[in-house]
């Protein structure tokens, strides 16, 4: 089993900038693909980022490209989301998740086996 904890969401002006933790107990995330979702009032749960188990490959949504990064450090069992240039439609709650195969693609999306329980995105006009 392995739980996960976001933090480092928050409050933030249009063109601000916050960087969200996820940090993973139970188990070693070091073999598995990791992701990054969001979810909006009212909207499906959107897929934002992900990285694979080594950080040599990484996918993002056409609406955060170039805007967001995705980082992990295995050392410390977290994985990262530094988010930029934050717009009012980034207001959502974030989600961590881990994929359940060890060495598993990020392409196609893996199944996310395990889910935090979010933290809350605001971004103000």
């Amino acid at each position: 089993q392995v739980q996960l904890v976001e933090s480092g969401g928050g409050l933030v002006q249009a063109g601000g900038s916050l960087r969200l933790s996820c940090a993973a107990s139970g188990r070693t995330i070091s073999r598995f693909p990791m992701g990054w979702f969001r979810q909006a009032p009212g909207m499906e749960r959107e897929y934002v980022a992900a990285i694979s188990w080594s950080g040599g490959g990484t996918y993002y949504s056409d609406s955060v490209k170039g805007r967001f990064t995705i980082s992990r450090d295995n050392a410390k069992n977290t994985v990262y989301l530094q988010m930029n240039s934050l717009k009012p439609e980034d207001t959502a709650v974030y989600l961590c998740a881990a994929g359940g195969k060890e060495y598993g693609s990020i392409r196609p999306p893996p199944t996310y086996d395990y889910w935090g329980q979010g933290t809350q995105v605001t971004v103000s006009s």
